[in-house]
């Protein structure tokens, strides 16, 4: 069995705060949108090897009515690796904080934010010296 790849699909009301969110922070590029009117009812963005989709909770009625009250019940809680925690922290400037910079006992260095859709993002360096 093979798997190639498990991307994160997060809902929120709006789209575009979200896009914006990744894409001035951290450099993600939209590469597919699914317009709804004068808003985005979908996108994905990537950026090297990561990749998020966005659906709007409108959306997701309309395409699936039989999931949508399950898309509702959110946030959803993204870990994010990276090789230095030191070089995100300023792209994390203004976003509302969940946790402060702690270093934990299994030896990651992590702080936790959550997105204009509510989603708590964890990002963590890991191979730090684990907390005493």
């Amino acid at each position: 069995m093979t798997l190639n790849k498990i991307t994160s699909v997060l809902f929120a009301a709006e789209i575009e705060p979200c896009l914006n969110f990744w894409a001035e922070r951290f450099g993600f590029k939209k590469t597919i949108e699914v317009p709804e009117g004068n808003h985005l009812a979908f996108a994905i963005l990537q950026k090297t090897g990561a990749e998020l989709m966005y659906q709007t909770y409108a959306s997701a009625e309309n395409d699936v009515s039989a999931v949508s009250p399950e898309v509702r019940k959110g946030p959803s809680f993204l870990y994010v690796e990276v090789e230095n925690l030191d070089e995100i922290l300023p792209a994390l400037k203004g976003a509302e904080l969940v946790m402060p910079v702690r270093t934990t006992f299994y030896g990651a260095r992590e702080i936790a934010i959550k997105d204009p859709a509510g989603h708590l993002i964890t990002f963590a360096q890991l191979g730090v010296a684990p907390q005493q």
